[in-house]
């Protein structure tokens, strides 16, 4: 009846957008019916740009703490969604004796835009996080009670 893993890890480079944007909304979604975690290959604070477009949806990352693959304390996850090349390098490498399964999920990075141009740079956070927001309802479906 319910396929759902019961632990997903998302990972991304820096661990600042993508990661904690997708930790966000499968968290939303779905509450802690499923444990969700997410690091990044390196770590860095989150984004501003990240927490203002997930704010315009109603979810609040900015409490969010960066960390990486070495700083988690539990390495049990039925799915890991690597979502750039090389945190999908890095889940290979930590899942090699592991039964989990790797999903990659190639997520532009919009932190690269010219960070000059606030709307465009926006515009691209935005994209990113409704192409997420896509991905994860239609992997991770919401379980639809039954009419008694």
């Amino acid at each position: 009846m319910d396929d759902l893993p019961s632990a997903v890890l998302f990972a991304c480079s820096m661990n600042s957008v993508r990661s904690p944007m997708a930790e966000g909304i499968l968290k939303f979604l779905h509450g802690t019916r499923i444990y969700v975690d997410s690091v990044g290959v390196r770590s860095l604070d989150v984004d501003g740009f990240a927490v203002s477009v997930m704010d315009e949806i109603g979810i609040d990352i900015s409490g969010h703490q960066a960390k990486t693959f070495d700083d988690l304390e539990d390495t049990y996850f039925d799915l890991i969604v690597p979502l750039s090349p090389e945190a999908q390098h890095r889940a290979v490498e930590m899942t090699r004796v592991m039964a989990v399964d790797i999903e990659f999920w190639n997520t532009f990075d919009p932190s690269v835009i010219d960070p000059d141009n606030r709307e465009q740079r926006l515009a691209a956070y935005r994209q990113v996080r409704d192409q997420l927001m896509e991905k994860i309802e239609n992997r991770f479906p919401r379980v639809r009670a039954i009419d008694t």
